[in-house]
Order: structure tokens, then sequence, then C-alpha cells
């Protein structure tokens, strides 16, 4: 293996010196830190077939090219400072496309001793490619839906067990466990998982059983779990949700002291790149639109994903060239490849400053139909991650006008099937 992740302290090293040091002109405020993302469903497949996910969510779908298109991609992410991805062994909710449930990708069987071979093989390749260009891969071991395929809590040993000894002798060295994803909030059947005393108790387990690769957990939303912050080698937490100050208050929480901190979980909203470079602590982005619907796209795509990105080459210290105005906004959601589940669309407006934007008002055919305020801009906002999807019909006139602060207003217009 060539990339070696460890830690010092509360910073991370990659081959023995801190993460962006290599730069020419680094950030010092970056230093150490990790900026990620959250590409969960990087090794998906279906046990129950690829027939349920074309039921279930209305397209084709390839679990070896998902899994190339995405090392296709790592290496344009990682020239923008990232340097990190969350994978899921048992995938993740394709929100507001399926529910969870519905399909199987438990690779561990019922009772958690087997590791499926297609899932071993995909997971193996993209650590394999990540360590080629010096990222780490974040494997995130249980997640709620399929931990719940386990038949009980010897089945949850096993299952952590099993993946720990994979990740073990294949003498992974780019590798950081995430034992259990929103281990605190989800509806786990198995109090092993869904407690304190026995999360705390997996994420021990797997750094023995791992041969020592560096472990923690990820709590839900905004939330913190002591004892699992105490037996963690470093503190993973989620930031759904979390409007700038929720995320800078939960951020000072003196329990991460002497710890690297990673946010491995948020929401399409780039302005957190700051909030977490002011308390050094590290971003992850989480945009259920283009990267975790099936199939997701992996590559940076115009608008959310391309600002987030360059605000990431800001925060470590890599130049981007300013973009021209008309670039800086984009309303996005419309196009033909954005659909899901039978031709719903999530309508947005992305920014590369949202800071600058007081508000943004959508209208269809003339027809107002709603304002946000906020980041990331949505036509039917439930959170700052996700929204009420449209489906709309040919030649249906989207437009959104944009009011800036400064007192300028902003126009973009999106004709669908255009």
């Amino acid at each position: 293996m060539k990339t070696k992740i460890s830690i010092d302290g509360n910073k991370f090293l990659i081959n023995g010196k801190l993460t962006y040091s290599e730069l020419e002109n680094a950030n010092p405020g970056s230093i150490g830190l990790l900026w990620n993302m959250r590409l969960i469903q990087g090794i998906f497949d279906d046990l129950f077939g690829l027939d349920n996910i074309k039921k279930l969510c209305g397209t084709d779908f390839d679990p070896e090219k998902n899994t190339d298109d995405l090392i296709a991609a790592l290496p344009e992410w990682y020239a923008y400072g990232i340097r990190a991805i969350t994978v899921g062994l048992q995938g993740g909710w394709p929100v507001t496309q399926a529910m969870v449930d519905q399909f199987n990708c438990n690779p561990f069987g019922e009772d958690g001793l087997h590791l499926d071979k297609g899932f071993a093989s995909r997971l193996d390749r993209l650590i394999r490619a990540a360590d080629e260009i010096g990222m780490i891969i974040i494997v995130n071991i249980l997640y709620w839906a399929q931990a719940n395929r386990l038949k009980n809590g010897t089945a949850v040993r096993n299952a952590v067990k099993t993946a720990c000894h994979f990740l073990r002798d294949n003498k992974y060295t780019n590798v950081l466990i995430d034992v259990a994803n929103e281990f605190n909030i989800r509806q786990f059947k198995h109090p092993m998982i869904g407690t304190e005393d026995g999360i705390a108790a997996l994420v021990d387990l797997a750094k023995e059983e791992s041969g020592g690769i560096l472990t923690g957990s990820s709590p839900g939303s905004h939330t913190l779990v002591d004892q699992v912050v105490g037996v963690s080698d470093f503190v993973l937490i989620h930031l759904n949700g979390a409007t700038r100050t929720t995320a800078y208050q939960m951020l000072k929480n003196p329990s991460y002291v002497g710890k690297p901190v990673v946010c491995n979980e948020a929401n399409p909203c780039c302005t957190r790149v700051d909030v977490c470079l002011d308390l050094y602590a590290s971003f992850g982005y989480y945009n259920n639109y283009t990267k975790q619907l099936l199939p997701s796209d992996w590559r940076i795509l115009p608008g959310e994903d391309l600002f987030f990105a360059r605000r990431v080459a800001r925060a470590v210290g890599i130049p981007v060239e300013p973009l021209a105005n008309d670039d800086k906004f984009v309303l996005q959601g419309l196009g033909q490849s954005e659909g899901f589940g039978f031709g719903r669309h999530v309508v947005r407006v992305a920014c590369e400053y949202p800071e600058e934007v007081s508000q943004v008002t959508f209208y269809r055919n003339g027809e107002k139909l709603d304002i946000s305020y906020d980041e990331p801009f949505f036509l039917n906002t439930e959170t700052n991650w996700l929204a009420k999807s449209e489906t709309p019909s040919q030649g249906d006139v989207y437009k959104a006008e944009i009011k800036l602060r400064c007192g300028e207003t902003i126009t973009r217009e999106v004709v669908y099937g255009k």
C-alpha cells in the first residue's frame, strides 16, 4: 500500500506528513484536517436482484459500473482537496427514491459470518484505487435497515468481526472505520447497536479485530455520545439539518479536545466548510440528489458539487480561477439525468457564495410556487438536505428569481425537456 493514515493528537497525517502540508500555498488552518464526502453507495448492490432496483427506482443499475465510475471520479475530487470518502458495506438510503428496507444490501448474511464476494471485490478495488492517489476510505460497517437483517446480537458482533478481518487481512493502510451510521437515532432492533454501552463495545471490538485500524462511530444529526467519543480514535459527527450556528455550537464541545473531529455526513451547504474551518473540524459533503440516489453520478457536476469543491480548494490553499458571474448561479434538478423515481425532480438553486443571497423565489409557468431564504435554496424545502419533489411536464417553464443582499436580482430559467 502507498497511502497510510495516522493521527497525532487532533491532526491527521498521510504517510507521516500532516494532511495538506504538501501544498505549496497550504492554508495553515486546514493542515491536519480531512475534508471528505459521503459516497455511501459506492459498492452498493441489491441481493434481492437488479430487477428489484428497477422496480423501485425506475432505472437500470450495474453494481460493477457503479464502483468503476466512482473510481474514475476520485482524481478530480482529489485535485480540489478532498482526501477521504465514506462508503458503506450496507449502503445507505436513497431518500425520496425508495424505502431503504425494500433493498437487501446486507453482505454478511443473517449470521454475520461471511462477506459477499461481490461486495468484497468492489470494496477492495475502491480501496486500492484510492490508495494509488493518496485518498482515504472511511468504511461504514452497519446501516440500520440492513443491520436489522442480522438475526441477533451475536450476528452483529460477527458482522463487525467479518468486516474488520477483511480490512486487516488485506493489510489496507488507507482505511478508517465507522462502525455504525447514526447508531443513536435510527431504528436498530438490536440493543448492541442502539445503546451507548453496546456501540462503545463494538468500537472496542472493531479496533481489536481490525488489528488497530483507527475507529469511531457516527451518531445522528448534531448529537454527541460521550461514552463513544471516549473509546473512539477520532470523533465522527453528522451535521444534517444543522444551521451554521447549530454546527458552530456543537463543534465547540469540550469533549472533542485532543482528538480529530470528522463530520462525515452533513448537507450540500458549502458555507459549513467555513464553520468547520473556524473550529478545526473536517467537513463531509452529503448530497442526496447527486450522490446517494441510484444510480449516483460520482463526477463533479455543475452547481452544488462544483461550488463545494471550489470552497474546499480555497479552504486548503489550492488556487481556483474565478468564475464568470453567470456561472455562479445554477437552477438545477430539472435535467433529464437529474430525475429519479419515475420522473420526479428536486428543484433548487445552487450559488457559489450562498451567503450573498437574500431569498430565492420560484415560479412554474409564471405561477409563483415558493420562496426559499436559506441554503441550499430548495423549492419546497423540508430540511437543508431534503425537499419535496416536482413531477414536471414537457415544456414546463421553471424560473428562479435570486435576490442578492446587495439589491441585485439574478434570474435563471429552465424549460423542462429542452
